[in-house]
């Protein structure tokens, strides 16, 4: 079948899934496969739930009545996507950095859909799987879409932005994360200034941090480029001295007070304020949206449990995340600080080193209630607290009353399922 074909089809049916655990009727299924399974024994299963049709790459599985046989499953989703892309009208941005994509990706979204019929990757569907899926996800009527792209090693950020064909793009920061895959810093700072050489090649425009001095050198000969920073005092500033652990900002001459942490939000928040203006939206409905915005799903939430102050930040984890997050957790006011903190992932022969690196900032910022965990952090150098495994540190949270009336860090990355602490204190 052809992409033009299977995008008529896919008008009628327009839902998509690839897992049959999921899968609703009137989906379409795509067979993918994996190092452990292989969709296209799903099929038939797919067709009995419901399915409209299942997608196969085997002959073998395309007997039954809905079946559609293409070359290569991943590919054709990929294809059909892209097409489906240049059906629509949408104007679309793509985000991508080391830390913040997602929070800054809800930001953005939260902004222009006060204005604009605007769509966004849900979750974090940002692989060459989820990034087609999110363009799928565009409707005819749609304005803007907002893809977040993500990558763990070269050239992933080029063929998500091949496939996505941006408008605009904007990187979040360059930051120690997947150094395994990226090969240092370095490679980091290459990789994900692949959107950046596909918007600039493409002549499309760019937003951009303009303090990073990254970024600042990347786009210094680019034309269509809009920036922030934080030394414009006439735009962007940070207002201090409230008395919760919230960030506020002052944009020309409006006082925004957000429902987020940390100095790394601000940045975000700033991201957002930009693009927002850019596409003409009220700053009155920028302030709403942001003021309205609260982060989910593990990522800086602030939970009150049992006279507790608890922020939870499990979702992901690497050196400069967690470096910024302890240098907000000491600036926090609060009595009783404990430090929960579990491995990095995906730092390959700098593990050792990074998670060292983590523990001496700890111990330098002062901190003295801390609970290491995971097979990294117990080999540090440290008079800490360290678990090899969770249910370690399972075991004697339940023997132990840790502290009462706590302000509580939890962070470490998703691997570490951290979150399963506050089921313990």
């Amino acid at each position: 079948m052809t992409i033009q074909a299977l995008h008529k089809t896919y008008l009628e049916h327009p839902s998509i899934c690839t897992d049959t655990r999921k899968l609703n009727k009137g989906d379409i299924f795509f067979a993918l496969k994996g190092d452990n399974f292989n969709g296209n024994e799903y099929a038939e299963q797919a067709l009995k739930k419901g399915a409209s049709f299942a997608v196969v790459d085997e002959k073998r599985f395309a007997t039954e009545k809905g079946t559609i046989w293409v070359e290569n499953v991943l590919e054709s989703l990929q294809k059909l996507a892209n097409f489906h892309r240049h059906y629509c009208n949408a104007q679309i941005i793509g985000l991508t950095g080391s830390n913040g994509k997602t929070t800054t990706k809800e930001l953005i979204h939260a902004v222009l859909r006060t204005k604009y019929r605007a769509v966004a990757t849900k979750g974090n569907l940002n692989n060459h799987i989820g990034v087609p899926l999110t363009l799928l996800s565009i409707k005819k009527d749609t304005e803007i879409a907002i893809v977040e792209m993500g990558a763990n090693h070269q050239k992933e950020i080029e063929f998500l932005s091949k496939l996505a064909e941006p408008d605009f793009g904007y990187i979040t920061n360059f930051g120690k994360a997947h150094l395994e895959g990226f090969g240092g810093i370095d490679g980091v700072i290459k990789g994900k200034s692949e959107l950046y050489d596909y918007l600039l090649e493409n002549d499309k425009a760019v937003f951009m941090n303009a303090d990073d001095p990254v970024q600042r050198q990347k786009l210094e000969r680019c034309i269509k480029k809009y920036g922030y920073s934080q030394n414009d005092p006439k735009f962007y500033q940070i207002q201090m001295g409230r008395p919760d652990p919230y960030i506020s900002l002052k944009v020309e001459d409006t006082l925004i007070n957000s429902q987020l942490i940390g100095a790394y939000n601000f940045t975000n928040c700033c991201a957002a304020m930009l693009i927002g203006k850019y596409f003409n939206v009220p700053m009155e409905k920028i302030k709403e949206a942001i003021e309205s915005y609260t982060p989910q799903n593990n990522r800086s939430q602030i939970i009150t449990k049992k006279g507790h102050q608890i922020i939870l930040d499990a979702y992901n984890a690497n050196p400069t995340s967690m470096k910024v997050a302890l240098g907000n957790f000491k600036s926090m006011k609060g009595k009783n600080k404990v430090l929960f903190l579990g491995d990095m992932f995906e730092l390959g022969d700098s593990a050792k080193e990074e998670h060292q690196h983590i523990s001496d900032l700890t111990y330098n910022l002062g901190f003295e209630n801390v609970f290491f965990v995971g097979e990294n952090f117990y080999h540090t150098q440290n008079n800490f607290q360290k678990f090899k495994r969770f249910k370690d540190l399972e075991t004697y949270l339940k023997a132990n009353t840790v502290i009462l009336n706590a302000t509580i860090l939890i962070k470490g990355s998703r691997g570490m399922a951290l979150e399963r602490i506050l089921d313990l204190i």
